[in-house]
């Protein structure tokens, strides 16, 4: 039991620490326009996958899976927005690592387990205690601080957690596995980033024509890149109780955000380390009211 526990950490650090160095990957394709970048993602990662099921042998549960989901016409629009919505979350993440946003992601990331809280609460009818409350004032205090120091909305910030809680809610309707359910999203987008790349193409202009080969590699690579996380956060998921993977998921952001600061040289200003401090606060609340209602 105890090695079981061990290897469940393991996978589960692998995974986030793989996450937590996304940042570095996309930097080796910043001169790739973004919506290119996340069409080669979704397109090698549906390759990935597919070929990670057929040497699994499990092709035909993931058709099985697939009929079931479109049975029925709300599970079917609610994998539609699923897939929208990672959509959504990839392009953003991808677009903020390219111009210089990286501290955004990793505050939106922080926001992440907050925003899930109150989508259980509008959607789920969850109730919340009196720390959760709490950590969603003063995540809400932080992000005010912010709009009111900086004059703009801190949209990267917002649309990072937001589409992810969001995908996270759409799933608790789903009876899908986790690698079906990331095929079938990333197929059902795939068609309309393959019409993008044959009209770039055709114009002469993906980055498999005007860019090194190395950068073709990296573009290639982004399918395994999204994969392999996956599969280790599935095994970890597996072999260790909810409350340590929720302790994990922070090494993701913690990473990006000394990358950002240490590595990329973004500024990290008075303004931002206070909302920052606002975020953690409330991260730590809502930690506790967990930790004290198991």
């Amino acid at each position: 039991m105890e090695n079981e526990h061990k290897k469940g950490i393991l996978y589960g650090v692998a995974a986030y620490v793989i996450w937590g160095l996304l940042p570095v990957y996309w930097k080796q394709v910043q001169n790739v326009p973004t919506m290119e970048i996340l069409a080669n993602r979704f397109l090698w990662s549906a390759v990935f996958i597919v070929l990670l099921l057929a040497v699994r042998g499990r092709l035909g549960l993931f058709a099985q899976e697939t009929k079931q989901v479109f049975s029925a016409w709300r599970s079917g629009c609610c994998m539609i927005a699923a897939a929208v919505s990672i959509a959504v979350n990839w392009g953003v993440f991808i677009w903020a690592v390219e111009n210089g946003h990286i501290l955004a992601t990793s505050l939106g990331y922080y926001i992440n387990p907050l925003m899930s809280v109150l989508l259980g609460l509008v959607f789920l009818k969850e109730k919340l205690r009196k720390l959760e409350w709490l950590a969603v004032a003063l995540a809400s205090a932080g992000i005010a601080f912010l709009i009111a120091r900086t004059g703009s909305l801190p949209w990267v910030s917002l649309v990072v957690p937001g589409s992810f809680a969001v995908y996270g809610l759409l799933k608790k309707y789903l009876k899908i596995s986790a690698f079906n359910g990331i095929l079938l999203e990333t197929l059902i987008i795939s068609p309309f980033m393959l019409f993008y790349l044959v009209r770039l193409w055709l114009a002469g202009g993906t980055a498999l024509q005007t860019q090194p080969l190395t950068v073709s590699f990296f573009l290639a690579g982004a399918g395994a890149v999204t994969a392999t996380p996956l599969i280790l956060f599935t095994a970890c998921a597996q072999l260790l109780p909810l409350n340590m993977v929720g302790f994990l998921q922070y090494i993701s952001p913690n990473m990006t955000l000394l990358l950002g600061i240490f590595v990329y040289d973004e500024p990290f200003t008075p303004t931002l380390a206070f909302t920052f401090g606002c975020i953690w606060l409330g991260l730590a609340c809502y930690i506790t009211s967990r930790l004290r209602s198991r």
